[in-house]
């Protein structure tokens, strides 16, 4: 018994100095400043930095100069990011070529998807306009595009300047530029355009933008062009109840230089027909009807059929537009397949059906005007009757005095 009491004594003694010495050895860090946490950190992490420093938000670079060599993008040892119509596919420049592109892109590259990595040994110039052939006629469509070509697009990306007459309409203010919808070009200093786009809009809140495919990006293989409008010329008899009549024209102030990106399209003759006719409708317009619709940065294209003016009054009466509705003359359809039409946006972009003399050409039938909704089977999309108002855009141009041959086919 007393071997086990002295056995229990000796370890309580032996427990009391253990947890004197842990005071002892901790006490003093408890106590302790600020400062020295810095130079145990310090110690740690093998850095002079304080902890000040270490959660600094703050650059600490120094301000880079605005100038070309500032913007490069470095994506490798010798290597920057250059526009793809520069690069080959095994990293050397080129001055001319088509490239792929495949919208599944890889984030974790700095190089936008119009841009490849590439060798800043070999890096030449852009190449020139002369390299790309162009018509001096209307309405030729680039189906291929320029200088690259799309691959795995999903959502009815156009290629670039694959529709070199549509334009891009801008309500401007001081300090920003709003989308306001389409146009097409017709002559060099002439766009082509829906009324209602403009109602109660002022020329000088005008501007033009051709030539133009990817409202977010300014690395494509060929400039946009910009100009203001000196008029707006509004058909007289256009209702904007009834929308009879959608149609307007733009006069430029500047007149477009013409380029591969930049092009006429032609307007039909007398009495040209497109019913049931395949035709392109183009836009940056949303992709959805009402509020979940989102508009699009790049070029949208979507191909659907000229539907009959007796069958599209005929489908638009079992909407909620009623059986006593009448289709106006003024007015062309175009759609009514499942998920497929133009939409709150579109308005102003042109309708282009392939010329039945020259496939390869193309000619406005329409300008985008209303719907009752978007892409609903059997309710086609409303557009002006282009072919209906031809007369009408002939004789305020040539009173003008604007040449007719620039969308003459």
């Amino acid at each position: 018994m007393f071997l086990i009491n002295l056995t229990n004594v000796m370890s309580m003694h032996l427990t009391i100095i253990i947890v004197c010495l842990l005071g002892v050895l901790f006490n003093p860090v408890r106590t302790q400043r600020p400062d020295n946490y810095e130079k145990l950190l310090e110690k740690i992490f093998d850095t002079n930095s304080t902890l000040n420093s270490i959660f600094d938000t703050k650059s600490t670079e120094p301000e880079q100069e605005s100038n070309f060599d500032s913007q490069v993008k470095i994506c490798g040892l010798n290597k920057e990011c250059v526009p793809r119509s520069l690069c080959n596919e095994d990293g050397t420049v080129k001055v001319h070529g088509q490239d792929l592109i495949n919208l599944r892109l890889d984030t974790g590259s700095p190089c936008t998807y119009l841009e490849l990595c590439c060798d800043v040994s070999s890096k030449l110039q852009q190449p020139k306009e002369d390299d790309v052939p162009q018509r001096n006629a209307c309405g030729y469509r680039n189906s291929n595009g320029i200088s690259f070509k799309i691959t795995g697009a999903k959502n009815n990306e156009s290629e670039f300047a694959e529709f070199p007459w549509i334009v891009a309409i801008f309500t401007k203010s001081a300090n920003k530029k709003d989308y306001k919808c389409g146009g097409s070009i017709l002559a060099p200093n002439v766009v082509l355009t829906a009324a209602h786009c403009l109602w109660n809009l002022q020329s000088a809140s005008l501007m033009i933008r051709a030539g133009e495919w990817d409202l977010e990006t300014t690395q494509e293989p060929y400039l946009h062009q910009d100009t203001g409008v000196s008029e707006i010329i509004r058909h007289e008899d256009f209702n904007p109840s009834t929308i009879f009549n959608d149609i307007a024209l733009l006069i430029l102030k500047t007149p477009l230089t013409w380029a591969p990106n930049v092009q006429p399209i032609c307007l039909p003759n007398a009495g040209t027909t497109f019913d049931n006719k395949r035709c392109f409708a183009s836009g940056w317009g949303q992709d959805k009807f009402g509020r979940n619709g989102v508009y699009q940065h790049i070029l949208k294209k979507i191909e659907l059929p000229i539907v009959p003016h007796a069958t599209c009054q005929t489908q638009l009466r079992r909407t909620r537009l009623s059986r006593f509705f009448q289709l106006d003359k003024s007015f062309l359809c175009a759609g009514g397949e499942l998920g497929k039409d133009t939409c709150k946006g579109d308005g102003g972009s042109p309708l282009s059906c392939p010329d039945p003399n020259n496939p390869e050409r193309y000619i406005q039938a329409g300008v985008v005007s209303w719907g009752v909704e978007c892409g609903v089977e059997n309710v086609p999309g409303v557009y002006a009757n282009v072919g209906y108002l031809r007369d009408w855009i002939i004789g305020k141009l040539v009173t003008r005095g604007i040449d007719t041959k620039f969308f003459t086919p």
